[in-house]
């Protein structure tokens, strides 16, 4: 459990997280995820990064129990400059990063995979931000990378997700293969881009991600402000308890966000 990092082949690190049951991940766990980017960045041996899970889902955001056992704000806050270092990792790992996305990729999720250079996805996978549904707000910022403006508007407001085909359509995502392929599909391409002069490829992530139009960082850093707005108001704990209760039958992968 937790986050691992391993080598499949020449040039290539992948990075796995694994937080049972959903990848729901806690606030050291955003931590433990940015460092192991961050180093896979810096290893000159390392020329394309695969980001991938185990279980259920790739993520499902923030542990929304831990947040809710804490009297003050230490978690909200641990969690928000967790995910800030986590979603800054991927865009700014030294390399180019490729997401293989199964399952769910709901909130944090959405973070990550929208700042990472390349998205593999499994037929099953599904994209959203069900944000308004968690008592919470922030990652339309990564959002907005994956699908067309109003549509990023539309889904943000309802809670609603994109499957894997429509982002593939959309152009996000790089290809949609059977779960069982997943893994090697994803290693495949980084396998690729792997092949590339070492030094060259990351002038080329510095270089694309210079003329990149959005400023992620203060893009998102923004939206967070509403967040602590939500929580200082009582909206969030609001939200939040509604949710913590779900109907009797809800599936277990809404057990967090």
């Amino acid at each position: 459990m937790g986050v691992s990092t391993s080598s499949p082949g020449k040039g290539v690190t992948l990075v796995t997280v694994d937080f049972p049951p959903v990848n729901a991940l806690p606030v050291q766990g955003w931590y433990e995820l940015a460092d192991a980017l961050r180093a896979a960045g810096r290893d000159p041996g390392t020329r394309c990064v695969v980001l991938a899970a185990e279980g259920r889902g790739f993520n499902a955001g923030v542990d929304i129990k831990e947040m809710q056992r804490d009297t003050g704000h230490d978690a909200l806050i641990g969690a928000n400059r967790g995910c800030y270092e986590a979603f800054a990792a991927v865009y700014e790992c030294e390399v180019p990063v490729v997401a293989a996305v199964h399952g769910f990729c709901l909130g944090g999720g959405i973070g990550l995979v929208g700042n990472a250079d390349a998205i593999v996805a499994s037929e099953d996978a599904t994209f959203g931000l069900p944000e308004l549904d968690r008592g919470a707000l922030g990652a339309a910022t990564h959002l907005s990378r994956l699908v067309p403006q109003h549509l990023m508007r539309a889904l943000y407001y309802t809670s609603r997700t994109a499957s894997a085909a429509e982002l593939h359509a959309h152009g996000s995502v790089w290809k949609v293969v059977p779960r069982s392929e997943l893994r090697d599909a994803a290693v495949e391409l980084a396998a690729e881009i792997a092949r590339k002069d070492g030094h060259l490829i990351r002038l080329a992530k510095a270089a694309i991600n210079g003329i990149d139009p959005v400023d992620v960082r203060r893009s998102y850093r923004f939206e967070q402000g509403f967040t602590f707005e939500a929580n200082l108001s009582g909206v969030a704990d609001r939200v939040r308890d509604t949710f913590a209760r779900p109907a009797a039958g809800a599936s277990a992968g809404k057990e967090r966000s």
